[in-house]
């Protein structure tokens, strides 16, 4: 089932056991702007204009990564903070993407697009 960016904004992350099937993630992709799929991971790239304000966007999805329990893979530079989300209890614990993954790639979008898209 494919979900809108709006649809994934309202849910919760909860319990993942079986993967996405490629296709399904694939399609689900449409909703969400700027991630791509690389190998089992659901992966995007903020830039930011210097180090405070990627550190503050850390923080600022800090919140709710925590809530939903699906916390990303971050990798942090000066202006730059790549997000990488996977499920790893699906596949018998091999990893793998589930709706959780989009789930909390929309929120994240969401605080950039709130907070440090440029206008």
């Amino acid at each position: 089932m494919t979900f809108s960016t709006s649809d994934l904004l309202v849910k919760n992350c909860e319990p993942q056991t079986v993967a996405m099937p490629d296709a399904e993630a694939q399609q689900q992709l449409s909703a969400l702007d700027g991630w791509h799929i690389t190998g089992n991971k659901l992966v995007r790239i903020f830039e930011f204009q210097n180090y405070y304000e990627t550190l503050a966007f850390i923080n600022a999805i800090a919140y709710v990564i925590h809530v939903q329990d699906h916390h990303p893979e971050l990798i942090v530079t000066y202006n730059r903070c790549s997000v990488s989300f996977d499920t790893h209890s699906v596949n018998q614990g091999k990893g793998g993407l589930s709706v959780n993954d989009f789930i909390c790639a929309a929120k994240v979008d969401a605080i950039f697009q709130q907070s440090f898209s440029p206008t």
